[in-house]
């Protein structure tokens, strides 16, 4: 069993908590706008940690990181961009990616809207732990823990934050 922590959109600030809650956790995935290479550096230190870079990252996290990353975690096809939307209403550059190989597991940020819903459609289940940092809208940060084991994607906990 793999326990992941699932973040997006720190945009330069990596509130402490965020460490705390995935202490436990194996992985962390960060779905873009991380904002500095400092946030991603520190991620790194603390946990092995794949990262998609974001619209509004700078040449410096950009030049580390790609637009999409495929992986497999045990038995679990995963797709991970930045811009992805939603069930019904994803980019369309995303489309003919679906087509090759769908995944079982796709997961994107951008929004700042936590949303985890199964998409029928492509048989998968998509994740967007909206937004953990301080920029934007958002008064609550939030963030994403879960397992995988084999197949199965379980223990899918949302962790929400004050924002300080």
């Amino acid at each position: 069993m793999t326990k992941i922590g699932l973040l997006s959109d720190t945009h330069g600030y990596l509130d402490p908590r965020v460490l705390e809650h995935f202490s436990n956790c194996d992985e962390i995935w960060h779905a873009g706008d991380i904002g500095s290479e400092m946030v991603l550096q520190r991620l790194r230190e603390f946990r092995p940690t794949r990262a998609v870079y974001g619209n509004m990252d700078s040449g410096d996290v950009r030049y580390s990181l790609s637009e999409f990353y495929r992986f497999r975690v045990e038995e679990v096809n995963v797709l991970m961009t930045h811009i992805g939307g939603y069930p019904g209403h994803y980019n369309p550059w995303l489309l003919p990616m679906f087509k090759k190989e769908t995944p079982n597991l796709f997961v994107c940020g951008h929004s700042h809207i936590l949303k985890v819903q199964y998409d029928t459609t492509w048989n998968m289940l998509t994740m967007n732990p909206g937004a953990a940092g301080k920029q934007g809208w958002q008064t609550v940060q939030t963030l994403l823990r879960f397992a995988i084991d084999g197949k199965e994607i379980k223990d899918l906990e949302v962790i929400e934050l004050d924002r300080k």
